[in-house]
């Protein structure tokens, strides 16, 4: 069950992620910035 919602969760947040991105170009930005906070996250 947690991990039918987990799924969902990621799901919608790609969703919004991807609508909140005008281009593809804009979209690769986004990926990059969340894995370099996911970086400074981890450090």
């Amino acid at each position: 069950m947690l991990k039918k919602i987990m799924i969902a969760l990621g799901a919608a947040a790609i969703a919004l992620t991807a609508t909140a991105c005008n281009t593809v170009k804009g979209l690769g930005r986004d990926i990059e910035s969340v894995g370099r906070a996911g970086e400074e996250a981890i450090d």
